[in-house]
């Protein structure tokens, strides 16, 4: 069957190529070489649609139709394609690419995703819907720190799935809540489709993740509401955990202490210092327990006194002098600087008489310079260069002066401070219990995620170098975890060069691609129909969001950025749309391509893993309302663009 469809889609675009050439060759009027730009066009989207590969179609359909633009010359198509190809490969961007790629198969294979949801699942055991919101937010954390969406899905869906299930919990929100979470990673940075735009829009990296910052947690907090909206209209979808799973179990060395003393942590363990009554617990490991109390305290205390610093202080710089070129002021002075000599007067100009101003210079005073005012300074107090105050020292260090904490600081650190101040009262030795877990899991996960964008946003290493540190990252948490081995690792640096190669020959392909459709005149003709809509900025806004979610239905968004971004870009500057709004509007869209049938990965995805009686139509139900979530998203960066652009902004203003 496979062999068959070949066969007919060979003959078919034998005999569109062959019609497109005759009809230029006798040149029948409908037929021009834009119309063959869209001709190829067409064509690239249906053999996607029927399975081929879409690297090789896009380099196959580019060297067909260049050949035919270029009037059957082999020798220049040849050319052309070694171009592009170079061109691609000699991108830097690009380089990052493998290194977030391995990183994401070392931190998969570091087993923590388990860890991950239980500690989470215990944490927000009394939230309503809690296995869902702890399934959204592992799947974002972990989505996050590998960027492969398969990966993720398939994992939640062998962990979470059958939890909710036994939970109680109805297929279709516990299918939404997988698919959707496991989509988070190719919006939240690091994230290699803005690598991929950015290198298709010539948009900095650096900006995108910045910019896609709040955006993609945005998203991941609506998701949230929802599960818990739907939890309390409807407990019959998310039931509430029983107290048996709710429960801890508490260390040996915790549960022999008396009943009593195990209700407020910090106090019990304080009065557990004291006396003999608990001589039978170490002092050496409530010392431990104490420590780990502290631990949250002294990190909000430590990053609210180094961030006022940095926000509060405003370095002066400092000034530097400037001398005039040529010696325009005739004083000695600037003369005997540069041990230069005026030239005799014989011969030259002269001065007018003085009885002829009605001036007397002051005695002692050198012709030709100017007389002082009563008073002033002496000669050798004067600036030395041009800037500079009367009176100042030259050389002098500047001093920094200090400005007010901005508002977003007082917001985020009073967030910090109310969930610090809420740990410290409702600590109990279970909660303890769930932190401990939470610091074998979560913070890991965490710090490596915020080491490698904060390297990259606050501009201390570039997308690449903080790609390898995170390489380097996930090699100490594989570590870490007992899990690196040999087989690990070959096993991450082949699926690695897999997906790489991947990426790598699709960019060439959309290269030699877009060249063609260049060449052929494609952009340029509908460049030439949507401006003769005459559509506002909105307008445009609106149909091209539009396209791009209902290409998301039948194609990836690989496919999308690399075909359809270079015929949007181009547009933009018409319409004065900033290129970095309409990227982060573009990755927000783009989540579609995985939850929307009838491609929707996701759902394949999580149907190869789960139980027989879940059924891809459910699946697809539960994807359903995620998908009008994302539609909202857009609107409201749409609305207020400062969601994605105010960090950006404000680091690289």
């Amino acid at each position: 069957m496979k062999m068959r469809k070949e066969l007919w889609f060979g003959f078919a675009i034998m005999a569109l190529v062959v019609a497109g050439a005759v009809g230029m060759l006798l040149g029948v009027e409908t037929v021009t070489r834009g119309h063959l730009g869209l001709l190829m066009l067409s064509l690239v989207v249906v053999a996607i649609m029927l399975g081929f590969p879409t690297a090789f179609t896009l380099m196959g359909m580019g060297m067909i139709f260049t050949w035919l633009a270029y009037d059957r010359d082999i020798t220049r198509t040849l050319d052309l394609m070694v171009q592009a190809a170079y061109k691609s490969m000699a991108n830097d961007v690009l380089i990052a690419i493998p290194l977030f790629v391995f990183m994401g198969y070392l931190v998969e294979r570091a087993n923590l995703i388990e860890k991950l949801f239980k500690s989470l699942h215990l944490a927000m055991a009394r939230v309503p819907g809690s296995l869902a919101v702890a399934t959204l937010i592992t799947c974002a954390i972990f989505a996050t720190a590998t960027g492969i969406v398969g990966a993720v899905v398939t994992l939640m869906g062998l962990l979470a799935l059958p939890a909710m299930l036994r939970a109680g919990y109805s297929t279709p929100m516990s299918a939404g809540a997988i698919t959707a979470g496991g989509c988070l990673g190719i919006l939240i940075p690091p994230s290699v489709l803005l690598i991929l735009y950015g290198a298709t829009a010539g948009v900095s990296v650096v900006q995108l993740y910045a910019g896609a910052f709040f955006p993609g947690i945005m998203l991941a907090g609506l998701y949230v509401m929802y599960v818990i909206l739907m939890a309390k209209l409807k407990p019959a979808w998310a039931p509430p955990l029983s107290a048996e799973e709710r429960q801890v179990v508490l260390p040996a060395m915790t549960a022999a202490l008396p009943a009593e003393t195990r209700q407020y942590a910090p106090a019990r363990l304080l009065d557990a210092l004291k006396g003999k009554r608990n001589a039978q617990v170490p002092t050496a490991y409530v010392m431990r327990q104490l420590a780990l109390v502290v631990m949250p305290g002294l990190l909000f205390v430590l990053l609210a006194t180094s961030s006022w610093r940095a926000v509060t202080t405003v370095s002066v710089e400092e000034a530097y002098g400037i001398q005039p070129i040529g010696f325009n002021d005739n004083s000695p002075r600037v003369a005997s600087e540069f041990g230069l000599q005026e030239p005799p007067v014989e011969g030259g100009l002269q001065e007018p008489p003085q009885e002829s101003t009605g001036l007397q210079e002051p005695p002692g005073a050198d012709s030709g310079a100017l007389a002082e005012p009563p008073g002033a300074e002496p000669a050798q107090s004067a600036p030395s260069a041009v800037g500079e105050p009367p009176g100042s020292t030259a050389g002098a260090t500047p001093q920094a002066a200090t400005q007010p904490a901005p508002t977003w600081w007082w917001v985020m650190f009073g967030v910090l401070g109310a969930a610090t101040a809420l740990f410290y009262l409702f600590l109990s030795f279970a909660r303890l219990e769930i932190f401990k877990m939470l610091l074998g899991s979560f913070f890991p996960l965490l710090t490596l995620i915020m080491a490698v964008l904060g390297s990259i946003v606050f501009g201390l290493a570039t997308p690449t170098e903080a790609a390898a540190m995170g390489a380097f990252g996930g090699f100490v948490l594989a570590a870490a975890y007992k899990r690196l081995s040999m087989d690990v690792v070959r096993e991450s640096v082949y699926l690695t060069a897999k997906t790489s190669a991947m990426v790598c020959w699709l960019f060439v392909g959309s290269a030699i691609f877009s060249a063609a459709f260049a060449l052929l005149g494609g952009q340029e003709l509908i460049e030439q129909w949507v401006l003769s809509m005459n559509l506002s900025k909105i307008e445009f806004m609106v149909l091209s969001q539009v396209v791009i979610f209902l290409l998301g239905w039948p194609l990836e968004w690989t496919e999308i950025i690399v075909i359809f971004m270079p015929i949007f870009i181009p547009l933009l500057s018409h319409f004065g749309v900033d290129p970095l709004f309409f990227g982060l509007l573009v990755a927000l869209n783009l989540q579609t391509a995985f939850l929307s049938p009838p491609v929707a990965m996701s759902a394949f995805y999580l149907k190869g893993v789960a139980p027989p009686h879940v059924t891809l139509n459910q699946i697809f139900l539960g994807m359903l309302p995620f998908m009008g979530i994302q539609v909202l998203a857009i609107v409201l960066l749409y609305v207020w663009p400062q969601i994605g652009l105010w960090l950006p902004q404000l680091l690289y203003k």
